[in-house]
């Protein structure tokens, strides 16, 4: 069985770097880049329109590729959950968080018991078609398995202590667009209040052992938040990436000097 290897760079304190998928239906892309070097992939299953048979590939082809496969649900769901952790997920992002009650609940979806309340429905995908018993397999995705809850809204950064307080959370990962809408202030991801905000629930996080996240809409953006103490960081979107390297490309082109008539 395989091991989540973003979680276990996280546990040794490191930072991890991913990426979306959100636009593009295939999953060549999940292999490109764990090819380039990303720690993760954020399949995005809210935003995106993704069905669940393309999820599978995409997370089959991040498994096999040696990238942490990441989904993040539509909506807080039982059957979304289990049904993407069957599929061979190794972390869920559970959006649009605010109460926690809601969210022990969700998060208790994402472990098998004693620890949690997933339904024992392993496929041999998730093991690699390897023999194992019962315990092992309970005990191997209960350790390998990532939570991870959004931080969107103004209630949910005000109820920050007793969210980050629940055992079984992992990582928060702020929503920057929503909280910035949130907070009267849309898109305006470098204003005062935004940056101070976000820079307060990273500490909050320190003070509880839950490590800091944010998924961001540029390199420049996820480098920033880096350096200010995320260690759980999104750099945009494939559709953002290419977009963004083909104008470099056809800008490069554009600018070389044309050759002079003999």
């Amino acid at each position: 069985m395989r091991i989540n290897q973003t979680r276990e760079r996280l546990a040794r304190g490191e930072t991890v770097y991913g990426c979306g998928l959100q636009v593009y239906r295939s999953a060549e892309i999940p292999r490109t880049f764990a090819a380039a070097g990303f720690d993760y992939v954020f399949i995005d299953m809210e935003h995106g329109a993704f069905d669940l048979e393309t999820v599978q590939d995409m997370i089959r082809a991040s498994v096999e590729a040696g990238i942490t496969p990441i989904v993040r649900v539509a909506e807080l769901l039982y059957s979304l959950v289990a049904r993407l952790l069957d599929a061979g997920a190794q972390g869920i992002i559970l959006p649009r968080v605010e109460d926690q009650r809601v969210l022990a609940e969700a998060l208790s979806w994402l472990r098998f018991p004693p620890r949690g309340k997933r339904g024992y429905g392993v496929n041999p995908t998730m093991t690699g078609y390897e023999a194992h018993t019962f315990a092992e397999i309970i005990e191997h995705q209960n350790r390998n398995t990532l939570a991870v809850v959004q931080f969107e809204t103004v209630t949910a950064i005000e109820n920050a202590d007793e969210l980050l307080a629940l055992p079984g959370l992992d990582v928060i990962m702020v929503g920057p667009a929503d909280l910035s809408i949130a907070l009267g202030i849309p898109g305006e991801f470098d204003h005062p209040l935004l940056i101070s905000t976000v820079e307060g629930l990273i500490e909050k996080c320190k003070r509880h052992g839950v490590v800091p996240g944010i998924q961001t809409r540029s390199v420049a953006m996820a480098k920033a938040w880096a350096e200010r103490g995320m260690r759980f960081v999104g750099a945009s979107a494939e559709h953002g990436l290419l977009l963004e390297k083909a104008k470099e490309s056809v800008a490069a082109l554009r600018a070389a000097r044309a050759p002079q008539p003999a």
